[in-house]
């Protein structure tokens, strides 16, 4: 008996195996669906292969690095003999290698048509991959993002996180090109790894897009840790040679090292992929779409990092689903960016959620803002750890809490109950009346609720 043709018509089509393609992917097969998702790379995208997972895998063995090191203050005497970055990577890729199974065999158990190969958008309702049509009552654009490398040539010992991730070797000292998220993520786990760091930042600071009281602390503890960073400047030129890398700012001042590792952004992976000739409304390679991810064409919807905002995979995640949700006329809740859940995963950990006090001034009006600050030396969990930092609420003055800014050892941790103060609108006095287990970082929340709320139980 002859096998059947294959199926190249679906009630949903996405274009896109990362967080947001495989999340609608997911949803819209739970909904009821027939789901076609096409791949040319590895389900999972940059998150799971060269992004999220694997950054954090490293990130958890500069942690123990830093324990061995320092397990002597604690009475614990550990030393540190070295580094081994192959058996890292090694460790990082049996990580990843157990994710994309698990992925891959939930994709096959709901039945999903995984069509591997890159696809290209050719009808309101076709995308061609290798010659085959394929057809969807429901098209959506999830292809992701990839590393911005303003001209720079990639190879040899100029990388991005792509390639850095892939080092067997611990490098003496690297140049970091932006000190926003993935550049402030390297710098601490090499620093761990007894490497030389130098951050450029062409920003007045370091994670520019967090609370000035967040980047207080994160530049006080770099400093006090030995990443050398330089804000305020950009660079002019990159070169390398046998021994290394010259990297010359726009002032003249010059910076070397072993290697050197761009991280100034991602940018989204369109060119090319025919969005344009289908009428879809694009700018700077973003996809434009309307609050609920509709492009305006037909029935086609984009998510993810293609679409203008945080490029996170939570953020993906999400989109994925509420696209799922929109075409099945469920009616789901939009999520404003600024009520996104980020965390960046240096030493100290970086959790926010909201509105920065300047944003919130901005918005609301100076006078109409009110904020605390909880500084950790006053936990008893921090103190354990021997973390330091801080949590600051902001408040509409006699109205809810509009963001939350956190910073310190694990306080990612944290970030749960940030987001749900957050879009649920919570008022100080409704989180102050909430018990808050002791001995707990989570008490810092508690504590800066009850100081908003103009009953401090400290201070």
């Amino acid at each position: 008996m002859a096998d059947s043709a294959p199926t190249t018509e679906f009630d949903v089509l996405i274009l896109g195996g990362g967080s947001a393609g495989y999340a609608a992917a997911l949803r819209s097969a739970k909904l009821g669906f027939s789901v076609g998702l096409i791949e040319g790379g590895k389900l999972g995208g940059t998150c799971l292969h060269t992004g999220c997972i694997p950054t954090k895998a490293y990130l958890h063995a500069a942690e123990l690095a830093e324990n061995a090191r320092e397990g002597a203050h604690y009475g614990v005497n550990t030393t540190l003999e070295g580094v081994d970055m192959a058996k890292v990577r090694s460790y990082k890729d049996g990580i990843v290698a157990g994710k994309f199974k698990g992925l891959s065999g939930l994709l096959k158990m709901r039945k999903i048509d995984i069509i591997e190969g890159y696809g290209k958008l050719v009808g309101q309702d076709s995308i061609e991959v290798d010659g085959t049509v394929y057809k969807g009552k429901n098209i959506v654009l999830a292809t992701g993002s990839t590393s911005k490398t303003f001209g720079l040539e990639i190879g040899g010992r100029i990388l991005t996180s792509t390639e850095a991730l892939q080092l067997d070797y611990t490098p003496k000292s690297a140049i970091i090109l932006g000190g926003g998220v993935i550049g402030s993520e390297f710098a601490s786990a090499w620093n761990s790894f007894g490497v030389d760091v130098q951050i450029i930042e062409g920003l007045p600071s370091l994670v520019p897009n967090e609370d000035p009281a967040v980047i207080k602390v994160v530049e006080r503890t770099f400093k006090k840790r030995g990443i050398k960073f330089a804000t305020g400047n950009f660079f002019k030129t990159v070169e390398q040679n046998d021994k290394g890398v010259v990297v010359t700012m726009d002032n003249g001042t010059t910076y070397e090292a072993e290697i050197c590792l761009v991280a100034v952004g991602r940018g989204p992976v369109t060119e090319g992929l025919g969005y344009e000739d289908a009428g879809i409304t694009m700018d700077r390679g973003f996809v434009i779409t309307n609050e609920r991810l509709h492009t305006g064409v037909g029935n086609i919807y984009a998510i993810g990092d293609i679409v203008p905002g945080l490029q996170l995979a939570h953020r993906g995640y999400q989109q994925g689903i509420f696209v799922a949700e929109e075409i099945a006329g469920l009616k789901p809740v939009v999520v404003e960016d600024v009520n996104i859940p980020k965390v960046t995963f240096c030493e100290p950990e970086i959790a926010s959620v909201g509105y920065t006090q300047p944003k919130a001034e901005e918005k609301f009006g100076k006078e109409n803002i009110e904020v605390s600050e909880y500084n950790l030396a006053g936990n008893g969990k921090s103190s354990i750890l021997g973390t330091g930092g801080l949590v600051k609420l902001v408040r509409q003055k006699d109205g809810p809490i509009v963001g939350v800014h956190m910073v310190g050892g694990r306080m990612s941790e944290q970030i749960g109950e940030a987001q749900l103060i957050v879009n649920w609108e919570a008022y100080p006095e409704d989180v102050a009346t909430l018990i808050h287990a002791h001995p707990t970082q989570n008490e810092s929340i508690g504590e800066a609720a009850m100081a908003l709320a103009g009953k401090p139980l400290h201070g």
